[in-house]
Protein backbone atom coordinates (compact mmCIF):
# COMPACT_ATOMS: atom_id res chain seq x y z
CA UNK A 1 0.00 0.00 0.00
CA UNK A 2 1.48 3.61 -0.87
CA UNK A 3 1.64 6.60 1.43
CA UNK A 4 -0.92 8.20 -0.94
CA UNK A 5 -3.54 5.14 -0.59
CA UNK A 6 -2.75 5.31 3.30
CA UNK A 7 -2.99 8.97 3.66
CA UNK A 8 -6.54 8.79 1.44
CA UNK A 9 -7.31 5.46 3.70
CA UNK A 10 -7.17 7.52 7.01
CA UNK A 11 -8.74 10.92 5.60
CA UNK A 12 -11.75 8.53 4.57
CA UNK A 13 -11.60 7.13 8.21
CA UNK A 14 -11.92 10.40 9.65
CA UNK A 15 -14.97 11.10 7.41
CA UNK A 16 -16.80 8.14 8.68
CA UNK A 17 -16.36 9.07 12.06
CA UNK A 18 -17.04 13.26 11.64
CA UNK A 19 -20.54 11.97 9.53
CA UNK A 20 -21.22 10.17 12.47
CA UNK A 21 -20.17 11.73 15.75
CA UNK A 22 -23.23 12.08 16.91
CA UNK A 23 -23.76 8.62 17.11
CA UNK A 24 -20.26 8.25 18.69
CA UNK A 25 -20.88 10.68 21.27
CA UNK A 26 -24.55 8.98 22.04
CA UNK A 27 -22.70 5.25 22.60
CA UNK A 28 -19.79 7.29 24.54
CA UNK A 29 -22.31 9.40 27.11
CA UNK A 30 -23.73 5.85 27.42
CA UNK A 31 -21.04 3.76 27.99
CA UNK A 32 -19.89 6.47 30.30
CA UNK A 33 -22.62 6.19 32.29
CA UNK A 34 -23.36 2.78 32.03
CA UNK A 35 -19.16 1.96 32.91
CA UNK A 36 -19.98 5.27 36.04
CA UNK A 37 -22.59 2.89 37.63
CA UNK A 38 -21.08 -0.53 37.15
CA UNK A 39 -17.89 1.54 38.83
CA UNK A 40 -20.01 2.87 41.90
CA UNK A 41 -21.95 -0.45 42.75
CA UNK A 42 -18.19 -2.69 42.93
CA UNK A 43 -17.04 -3.13 46.19
CA UNK A 44 -14.08 -1.18 47.47
CA UNK A 45 -10.89 -2.93 48.72
CA UNK A 46 -8.33 -2.00 50.96
CA UNK A 47 -4.73 -3.24 50.85
CA UNK A 48 -2.20 -3.45 53.54
CA UNK A 49 1.32 -5.20 53.19
CA UNK A 50 3.91 -6.99 55.64
CA UNK A 51 7.44 -6.30 54.18
CA UNK A 52 10.00 -9.08 55.90
CA UNK A 53 13.09 -10.21 54.90
CA UNK A 54 14.31 -13.97 55.83
CA UNK A 55 16.58 -15.32 58.10
CA UNK A 56 18.87 -18.30 57.46
CA UNK A 57 17.91 -21.28 58.90
CA UNK A 58 21.02 -22.41 61.24
CA UNK A 59 21.23 -24.38 63.99
CA UNK A 60 20.60 -22.83 67.43
CA UNK A 61 22.50 -25.00 69.18
CA UNK A 62 25.60 -24.63 67.11
CA UNK A 63 26.02 -21.05 68.41
CA UNK A 64 26.19 -22.60 72.16
CA UNK A 65 28.22 -25.31 71.85
CA UNK A 66 30.54 -25.18 68.77
CA UNK A 67 33.69 -23.25 69.62
CA UNK A 68 34.33 -22.41 65.82
CA UNK A 69 31.00 -20.96 64.58
CA UNK A 70 30.75 -21.26 60.75
CA UNK A 71 27.31 -19.27 60.90
CA UNK A 72 25.26 -15.70 62.56
CA UNK A 73 22.22 -16.15 63.31
CA UNK A 74 22.11 -12.46 63.06
CA UNK A 75 22.34 -12.26 59.11
CA UNK A 76 20.40 -11.97 56.72
CA UNK A 77 19.28 -14.63 54.30
CA UNK A 78 20.11 -15.17 51.01
CA UNK A 79 17.75 -16.04 48.04
CA UNK A 80 17.47 -19.47 48.94
CA UNK A 81 16.24 -18.62 52.75
CA UNK A 82 13.62 -16.13 50.97
CA UNK A 83 12.41 -18.86 48.53
CA UNK A 84 11.87 -21.04 51.29
CA UNK A 85 9.92 -18.70 53.55
CA UNK A 86 7.80 -17.87 50.03
CA UNK A 87 6.98 -21.64 49.71
CA UNK A 88 6.09 -21.70 53.17
CA UNK A 89 3.65 -18.38 53.44
CA UNK A 90 1.72 -19.90 50.71
CA UNK A 91 1.12 -23.23 52.11
CA UNK A 92 -2.05 -25.05 52.82
CA UNK A 93 -0.76 -24.89 56.75
CA UNK A 94 -0.85 -21.04 56.71
CA UNK A 95 -3.79 -20.47 54.44
CA UNK A 96 -6.02 -23.10 56.29
CA UNK A 97 -5.00 -21.58 59.84
CA UNK A 98 -5.98 -17.64 57.80
CA UNK A 99 -9.64 -18.97 56.35
CA UNK A 100 -10.17 -21.00 60.15
CA UNK A 101 -9.36 -17.88 62.24
CA UNK A 102 -11.14 -15.07 60.40
CA UNK A 103 -13.85 -17.45 58.72
CA UNK A 104 -13.62 -17.17 55.41
CA UNK A 105 -15.80 -19.01 54.19
CA UNK A 106 -18.59 -16.97 55.71
CA UNK A 107 -16.76 -13.54 54.61
CA UNK A 108 -16.53 -14.61 51.51
CA UNK A 109 -19.86 -16.20 51.47
CA UNK A 110 -19.03 -19.53 50.17
CA UNK A 111 -21.13 -22.17 50.76
CA UNK A 112 -19.19 -25.00 52.18
CA UNK A 113 -21.54 -27.79 50.39
CA UNK A 114 -21.65 -26.28 46.87
CA UNK A 115 -20.08 -27.84 44.66
CA UNK A 116 -16.28 -26.96 44.14
CA UNK A 117 -16.41 -24.67 47.29
CA UNK A 118 -12.66 -25.63 48.14
CA UNK A 119 -11.36 -25.05 44.84
CA UNK A 120 -13.80 -21.51 44.59
CA UNK A 121 -12.55 -20.69 48.05
CA UNK A 122 -8.91 -21.27 47.14
CA UNK A 123 -9.22 -19.09 44.24
CA UNK A 124 -10.55 -16.20 46.31
CA UNK A 125 -7.60 -16.41 48.88
CA UNK A 126 -5.19 -16.36 46.23
CA UNK A 127 -6.63 -13.05 44.45
CA UNK A 128 -6.86 -11.28 47.74
CA UNK A 129 -3.77 -12.95 49.09
CA UNK A 130 0.11 -12.22 47.56
CA UNK A 131 3.19 -12.73 48.88
CA UNK A 132 6.14 -12.06 46.45
CA UNK A 133 9.85 -12.05 46.36
CA UNK A 134 11.21 -7.76 45.66
CA UNK A 135 14.01 -6.96 44.00
CA UNK A 136 15.81 -5.76 47.20
CA UNK A 137 15.93 -9.33 48.57
CA UNK A 138 12.97 -8.88 50.92
CA UNK A 139 9.39 -10.57 50.73
CA UNK A 140 5.96 -8.82 50.49
CA UNK A 141 2.67 -9.71 51.77
CA UNK A 142 -0.08 -7.67 50.65
CA UNK A 143 -3.72 -8.69 51.64
CA UNK A 144 -6.98 -7.17 50.31
CA UNK A 145 -10.12 -6.98 51.86
CA UNK A 146 -13.08 -4.40 52.13
CA UNK A 147 -12.68 -4.27 55.58
CA UNK A 148 -8.99 -2.38 56.19
CA UNK A 149 -8.53 -2.94 59.39
CA UNK A 150 -8.68 -7.24 58.55
CA UNK A 151 -6.49 -6.31 56.01
CA UNK A 152 -3.96 -5.44 58.21
CA UNK A 153 -4.78 -8.08 60.69
CA UNK A 154 -4.85 -11.09 57.79
CA UNK A 155 -1.42 -9.89 56.58
CA UNK A 156 0.09 -9.60 60.09
CA UNK A 157 -0.87 -13.05 61.40
CA UNK A 158 0.29 -14.65 58.10
CA UNK A 159 3.97 -13.38 58.80
CA UNK A 160 3.59 -14.30 62.80
CA UNK A 161 2.22 -18.00 61.11
CA UNK A 162 5.33 -18.11 58.94
CA UNK A 163 7.26 -18.03 62.08
CA UNK A 164 4.88 -20.50 63.89
CA UNK A 165 5.16 -23.19 60.66
CA UNK A 166 9.12 -22.51 60.35
CA UNK A 167 9.94 -23.25 63.90
CA UNK A 168 7.44 -26.24 63.69
CA UNK A 169 9.39 -27.47 60.92
CA UNK A 170 12.27 -27.21 62.09
CA UNK A 171 11.86 -28.27 65.77
CA UNK A 172 9.95 -31.67 64.32
CA UNK A 173 13.30 -32.07 62.48
CA UNK A 174 15.59 -31.86 64.93
CA UNK A 175 12.98 -33.23 67.50
CA UNK A 176 14.29 -36.92 65.39
CA UNK A 177 17.86 -35.77 65.20
CA UNK A 178 17.41 -35.88 69.37
CA UNK A 179 15.30 -38.63 69.44
CA UNK A 180 18.95 -40.58 67.72
CA UNK A 181 21.39 -38.49 69.66
CA UNK A 182 19.36 -39.70 72.77
CA UNK A 183 19.50 -43.46 72.16
CA UNK A 184 23.03 -43.40 70.89
CA UNK A 185 24.20 -41.70 73.82
CA UNK A 186 21.96 -44.36 76.27
CA UNK A 187 23.96 -47.06 74.32
CA UNK A 188 27.29 -45.48 75.21
CA UNK A 189 26.24 -44.79 79.09
CA UNK A 190 24.86 -48.32 79.05
CA UNK A 191 28.14 -49.77 77.58
CA UNK A 192 30.16 -47.67 80.34
CA UNK A 193 28.59 -48.87 83.39
CA UNK A 194 28.99 -52.19 81.97
CA UNK A 195 32.78 -51.92 81.50
CA UNK A 196 32.61 -50.05 84.91
CA UNK A 197 31.46 -52.76 86.42
CA UNK A 198 34.05 -55.57 85.35
CA UNK A 199 36.68 -52.95 86.46
CA UNK A 200 35.04 -53.09 89.80
CA UNK A 201 35.24 -56.68 89.84
CA UNK A 202 38.79 -56.22 88.59
CA UNK A 203 39.16 -53.45 91.65
CA UNK A 204 38.42 -56.06 94.15
CA UNK A 205 40.56 -58.53 93.48
CA UNK A 206 43.71 -56.37 94.08
CA UNK A 207 43.34 -55.08 90.24
CA UNK A 208 43.70 -51.04 90.63
CA UNK A 209 46.50 -50.23 87.79
CA UNK A 210 48.75 -52.84 86.07
CA UNK A 211 51.39 -50.90 84.41
CA UNK A 212 51.96 -48.88 87.90
CA UNK A 213 51.51 -52.19 89.77
CA UNK A 214 53.75 -54.20 88.07
CA UNK A 215 56.67 -51.71 87.75
CA UNK A 216 56.45 -51.36 92.16
CA UNK A 217 56.38 -55.18 92.81
CA UNK A 218 59.55 -55.40 90.27
CA UNK A 219 60.95 -52.80 92.50
CA UNK A 220 60.05 -54.50 95.94
CA UNK A 221 61.03 -57.57 93.92
CA UNK A 222 64.39 -56.52 92.99
CA UNK A 223 64.74 -54.93 97.01
CA UNK A 224 63.96 -58.25 98.93
CA UNK A 225 66.58 -60.12 96.29
CA UNK A 226 69.25 -57.25 97.05
CA UNK A 227 68.77 -57.57 100.68
CA UNK A 228 68.69 -61.83 100.80
CA UNK A 229 64.96 -62.18 101.93
CA UNK A 230 64.01 -65.08 99.55
CA UNK A 231 60.47 -65.63 101.51
CA UNK A 232 59.34 -61.83 100.65
CA UNK A 233 60.65 -62.33 97.34
CA UNK A 234 58.68 -65.12 96.37
CA UNK A 235 56.02 -63.65 98.39
CA UNK A 236 55.86 -60.54 95.97
CA UNK A 237 56.69 -63.27 93.11
CA UNK A 238 53.05 -64.52 93.23
CA UNK A 239 51.17 -61.26 93.65
CA UNK A 240 53.12 -60.19 90.19
CA UNK A 241 51.83 -63.98 88.90
CA UNK A 242 48.47 -63.20 90.07
CA UNK A 243 47.72 -59.46 88.71
CA UNK A 244 49.10 -60.82 85.56
CA UNK A 245 46.54 -63.10 85.17
CA UNK A 246 44.19 -60.39 84.56
CA UNK A 247 46.95 -58.14 82.73
CA UNK A 248 44.64 -58.32 78.90
CA UNK A 249 41.63 -58.11 80.99
CA UNK A 250 42.46 -55.06 82.80
CA UNK A 251 43.98 -53.38 79.83
CA UNK A 252 41.28 -54.13 77.42
CA UNK A 253 38.99 -52.48 79.65
CA UNK A 254 40.72 -49.42 80.40
CA UNK A 255 41.25 -48.82 76.57
CA UNK A 256 37.53 -49.22 75.85
CA UNK A 257 36.07 -47.68 78.52
CA UNK A 258 38.55 -44.38 77.83
CA UNK A 259 37.31 -44.51 74.02
CA UNK A 260 33.48 -44.77 75.51
CA UNK A 261 34.19 -41.74 77.96
CA UNK A 262 35.31 -39.31 75.12
CA UNK A 263 32.43 -41.15 72.84
CA UNK A 264 29.96 -40.03 75.55
CA UNK A 265 31.40 -36.52 75.78
CA UNK A 266 30.90 -36.02 72.17
CA UNK A 267 27.58 -37.39 72.06
CA UNK A 268 26.60 -35.36 75.47
CA UNK A 269 27.46 -32.38 73.38
CA UNK A 270 25.35 -33.27 70.70
CA UNK A 271 22.23 -34.47 72.63
CA UNK A 272 22.64 -30.90 74.54
CA UNK A 273 22.53 -29.37 70.99
CA UNK A 274 19.68 -31.17 69.26
CA UNK A 275 18.26 -30.61 72.78
CA UNK A 276 18.12 -26.45 72.11
CA UNK A 277 17.25 -26.64 68.37
CA UNK A 278 14.15 -28.75 69.16
CA UNK A 279 12.50 -26.53 71.81
CA UNK A 280 14.05 -23.50 71.07
CA UNK A 281 11.87 -20.85 68.56
CA UNK A 282 13.93 -18.46 66.40
CA UNK A 283 12.10 -15.64 63.99
CA UNK A 284 12.17 -17.32 60.69
CA UNK A 285 11.85 -13.32 59.11
CA UNK A 286 12.76 -9.91 60.11
CA UNK A 287 9.64 -7.64 59.53
CA UNK A 288 10.68 -4.52 58.24
CA UNK A 289 7.00 -2.90 58.22
CA UNK A 290 3.97 -4.24 59.72
CA UNK A 291 1.06 -3.92 58.05
CA UNK A 292 -1.42 -0.92 59.19
CA UNK A 293 -4.88 -0.08 58.27
CA UNK A 294 -5.01 1.72 54.75
CA UNK A 295 -7.27 4.75 55.10
CA UNK A 296 -7.48 4.98 50.85
CA UNK A 297 -8.84 2.23 49.10
CA UNK A 298 -6.59 0.11 46.84
CA UNK A 299 -9.46 -1.03 44.01
CA UNK A 300 -11.61 -0.33 42.16
CA UNK A 301 -10.22 2.91 40.39
CA UNK A 302 -13.30 4.42 39.01
CA UNK A 303 -12.16 7.08 36.50
CA UNK A 304 -9.87 3.90 35.08
CA UNK A 305 -13.24 1.90 34.74
CA UNK A 306 -14.88 4.70 33.34
CA UNK A 307 -12.08 5.30 30.34
CA UNK A 308 -11.25 1.77 29.64
CA UNK A 309 -15.29 0.78 29.11
CA UNK A 310 -15.99 4.51 27.08
CA UNK A 311 -12.84 3.34 24.88
CA UNK A 312 -13.47 -0.44 24.62
CA UNK A 313 -17.13 0.51 23.75
CA UNK A 314 -16.36 3.03 21.18
CA UNK A 315 -13.97 0.80 19.39
CA UNK A 316 -16.27 -1.58 19.50
CA UNK A 317 -18.86 0.46 18.24
CA UNK A 318 -16.57 1.60 15.46
CA UNK A 319 -15.74 -2.05 13.89
CA UNK A 320 -19.38 -2.33 14.15
CA UNK A 321 -20.61 0.65 11.74
CA UNK A 322 -17.37 -0.13 9.27
CA UNK A 323 -18.41 -3.37 8.95
CA UNK A 324 -21.70 -2.49 7.98
CA UNK A 325 -20.82 -0.01 5.95
CA UNK A 326 -18.89 -2.76 4.27
CA UNK A 327 -21.71 -5.18 4.02
CA UNK A 328 -24.04 -2.44 2.80
CA UNK A 329 -21.79 -1.26 -0.14
CA UNK A 330 -20.60 -5.21 -1.49
CA UNK A 331 -24.71 -5.46 -1.22
CA UNK A 332 -25.26 -2.18 -3.76
CA UNK A 333 -21.94 -3.33 -5.64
Amino acid sequence: MSFYDSQLNSTHLLRFIYDRLKTFITIGVGAAVLSSSVALIMEEQFKSTVVMFATPQHSIGEQFYEEIKRNDLLEYGETEDAERLLQILNSDRIRNRIIQKYDLWMHYDIDKGQSGAQALLGKEYNSNVDARLTRYGSIEVSVMDREPQRAADMANDIAFFADSVANQLRNDRAREALGYAKSSLEQVQQEITTMEDDLGQLYGLGVYDFATQIEGLNEQYATAIAKGLPGNAEKIRKQMSEISNYANQFNKLSNLIEAAYEREAILKKRFELMKLDAETQMPSAFVVDYAAPADKKSKPIRWLIVVMGVASTLMFALLALLAAENLKDSSSA
